[in-house]
This record gives C-alpha cells, structure tokens and sequence, in this order.
C-alpha cells in the first residue's frame, strides 16, 4: 500500500510539473488517502503483533 501511495505522489509531481493542477490534486489526495491507510493498518499490526508475543 505504501509502494502505490509513492506512485500516486509521483504522479501529482509529474502532473504539477506539467501545469495539469487537477490531475495533481487528485493524485495528491488519493497518495495522501492510502498513505493513512497504510500507517493505520501498520499501526494495528504491531499492537497486533505485541498482542500476541505478550500472550506467549
């Protein structure tokens, strides 16, 4: 998920670059969408993770 939002913030870069601003803004979004997805669920697998080793 991180490997796609890097992609997606690639993306505005390039389309700012070129003066495509509503291309740019909507890539930026969706990068910064995923990027708080992937910190949420990064987040939820080491309590998970610290969860479990507590458990044992």
């Amino acid at each position: 998920m991180l490997r796609w939002a890097a992609i997606f913030f690639v993306i505005a870069l390039v389309a700012a670059i070129f003066g495509f601003t509503g291309i740019a803004a909507g890539a930026a979004s969706i990068a910064k969408i995923l990027f708080f997805i992937f910190v949420v669920l990064f987040l939820l697998a080491i309590i998970g993770g610290t969860l479990l080793v507590k458990k044992k």
